[in-house]
């Protein structure tokens, strides 16, 4: 009986048997290590300018219950850049990966418990202005703003949820697995 964490592949369950040692050593690696670039590479992204300012977020995580912010929200950016680049380099990776994922959750729950609600960003005058004067407007910017912007917050909303929980459930992929063939940890020889 196989385990759950082997990942080798059994010649005799594929259509081409001889491409076994491709998938094991070439594919299933390399998949490994673009989504952790992936999900590491977006948390250092989104870290980024809140590292350059560190208690830009005070106010924001206070209202969410974490207190104190000045201490809550430095921390967030340096979970976000040195947990992004920890998973790029597959360093740490599960004790990073978690601390991000539990983050994650927490934005999650931010943002089904305070939507972006979907209502007008332009009063009924400011509608009007658009409508009287198009030429103030891109046509992506028409296409958005003509229902006073109401479509627009509701994809912000569904964006919010939606790369939150992937990137959460990346994060949590990674906790339970580790950084993959190709990581500083399996170099190392040694991982939590």
């Amino acid at each position: 009986m196989r385990s759950p964490f082997d990942f080798s592949v059994p010649r005799d369950s594929l259509f081409v048997p001889s491409l076994a040692p491709v998938y094991e050593k070439f594919a299933q690696p390399l998949g490994w290590l673009l989504l952790r670039l992936a999900v590491g590479g977006w948390l250092l992204h989104e870290g980024w300018p809140k590292i350059l300012d560190p208690m830009g977020q005070v106010k924001f995580v206070e209202m969410i219950g974490f207190h104190p912010g000045w201490l809550f929200s430095p921390l967030l950016a340096v979970m976000q850049v040195i947990g992004g680049a920890a998973l790029m380099l597959g360093f740490l990776t599960r004790p990073f990966a978690l601390a991000n994922a539990v983050m994650l959750f927490v934005t999650v729950w931010f943002h089904f418990h305070f939507p972006y609600n979907a209502q007008p960003l332009l009063s009924a005058a400011g509608l009007e202005a658009i409508q009287a004067h198009p030429e103030f407007l891109t046509p992506n910017g028409a296409k958005r703003l003509m229902d006073a912007g109401v479509a627009f917050t509701d994809l912000l909303q569904g964006k919010a949820v939606q790369l939150s929980s992937i990137w959460a459930f990346g994060c949590l992929f990674f906790a339970a697995f580790g950084g993959g063939a190709w990581s500083v940890d399996r170099r190392l020889g040694k991982a939590f």
